[in-house]
């Protein structure tokens, strides 16, 4: 490489990472949880629901309009939602805020519930049905049909559309050829085992996004309830292992959250700062409530009025952060209890260390599940993308925009991704700008909605008939 372009290359990856930092900042970290604590409070804490909306999420509601299941919607979300970062996220906060901030990430999935519960809401309600009769909605329509913000949705696709080539895409094939290359090193050269490994990704994920929305749907029910629940096995395994040491950590991450004493010689402030900055951004990196991805596939579902489709999507949060996140919080923190030559500053390899605990079946496992995550995020924001693009430039920009998805596919997993990282961190915070504006500026409708559907109906006899009236 020209030393210019190398240098070029520095300055441009020392600048995104300055915006990043930025964006990602306490400003956007406030908007967020903000936004999470004032629809709790605004909708009349709908996560009294949570176990009303498990049981309607594996449900079929029969005779709804939409192109995919509910399942199959979550299931989708869950696909774009639950990846590397349930997994090295925790791990990295914990490394970097210390022990509380598993609580701060924890408290982020209970608040963001309502967050996500609202998306869903506004993407049923304001969803349109094409004359080919598919089901479109998100952010995007929100903006549109309830504010008469057509611009600001054009910007959110946009933001959508090209974090969709970052996060969603090239870091996600960078991880499962990383992976696979440390798997078969010894076997196969690691930039062979790269080129392999992209060339089969591009033509599985190829073989997948064409088929559309019910070929995503049905490729996320199938591999997200085994990917998950084979994680958990093995995170509830470690805990077993470490149960004597359960209290001891627990009572840590209570007290480091809550702590008020000064880090850093007191330039980093204390210590629930500190955990509560790196908890709050993980949490809300991990279950994307508020980015406003997850309402664009909740458009699709059939349902048979907004509150049912909300309190559905709202378990995606409760699956990923409330669920996984804690989980893999307890192991993490455990194993550092029980293992002292583990060190809490050895990061994203935490979570690897505390799998390594399982004899024989620990790394393996641990390895597939961030491959099975990573590709099913790939598929998920492959959805997201292609809504995005319909939406800005009409459906044959379809077409084009899979053959380059397809192609960033094998891109991602043959290249170095510092950059696209930084990137993609930039265009996921501005995603969230637009939709917490249709969120929080249409929070009258969901109140209302809400309501009528859920504290004023029988909503608990009335989901065993399904007769909701839409």
């Amino acid at each position: 490489m020209h030393p210019l372009s190398k240098r070029t290359m520095e300055k441009l990856l020392e600048v995104t990472e300055q915006v990043g930092s930025v964006v990602w900042g306490w400003p956007m970290i406030i908007l967020l949880l903000g936004t999470h604590i004032f629809l709790t409070i605004r909708l009349k804490v709908p996560q009294r629901k949570i176990f009303t909306a498990l049981r309607l999420s594996v449900r079929k509601d029969k005779g709804a309009m939409g192109d995919v299941s509910q399942f199959a919607a979550l299931t989708t979300s869950l696909a774009a939602t639950i990846g590397t970062g349930n997994i090295i996220g925790v791990a990295t906060a914990v490394s970097l805020g210390g022990p509380g901030a598993v609580l701060w990430c924890w408290l982020t999935g209970v608040f963001g519930i309502a967050t996500k519960y609202g998306e869903g809401l506004l993407a049923i309600k304001y969803r349109v049905k094409t004359e080919d009769g598919r089901m479109l909605g998100g952010p995007m329509y929100a903006l549109e049909r309830g504010l008469g913000m057509k611009w600001l949705g054009v910007l959110f696709c946009v933001f959508a559309a090209v974090a969709s080539f970052g996060i969603g895409n090239t870091v996600q094939a960078n991880a499962i050829s990383e992976n696979l290359s440390l798997v078969l090193d010894g076997w196969m050269a690691p930039e062979r085992t790269k080129m392999v490994v992209g060339f089969m990704l591009a033509a599985l994920v190829g073989f997948v996004v064409i088929g559309g929305v019910k070929s995503i749907a049905r490729w996320c029910t199938a591999l997200v309830p085994m990917m998950a629940l084979l994680y958990v096995v093995g995170c509830i395994y470690i805990i077993c292992v470490n149960y004597s040491y359960l209290g001891e950590a627990v009572a840590l991450i209570f007290r480091e959250a809550f702590s008020l004493k000064a880090v850093g010689g007191g330039t980093a402030g204390t210590v629930l700062m500190v955990a509560a900055r790196y908890g709050i951004a993980r949490g809300l990196f991990s279950n994307e409530s508020g980015m406003g991805s997850a309402p664009i596939v909740a458009a699709a579902a059939q349902t048979r009025n907004p509150v049912r489709q909300a309190l559905v999507s709202s378990t995606g949060t409760f699956w990923d952060t409330v669920v996984i996140c804690a989980i893999t919080g307890l192991v993490i923190v455990t194993s550092l209890i029980a293992s002292p030559e583990i060190s809490q500053e050895d990061g994203g390899m935490l979570t690897k260390k505390a799998f390594g605990m399982i004899p024989y079946v620990g790394t393996p496992i641990l390895t597939f599940g961030i491959i099975t995550f990573a590709f099913s995020t790939i598929l998920g924001w492959s959805y997201y993308g292609e809504r995005a693009m319909e939406y800005l430039a009409g459906r044959r920009s379809i077409v084009f925009y899979r053959i380059i998805y397809i192609l960033l596919a094998y891109a991602g997993a043959t290249m170095s991704l510092a950059l696209v990282w930084n990137l993609a961190d930039i265009m996921n915070a501005l995603m969230a700008v637009p939709n917490l504006v249709s969120l929080l500026l249409l929070s009258g409708v969901m109140a209302r909605e809400t309501q009528h559907y859920l504290w004023e109906k029988n909503l608990e006899e009335e989901t065993e008939d399904v007769n909701l009236k839409g």
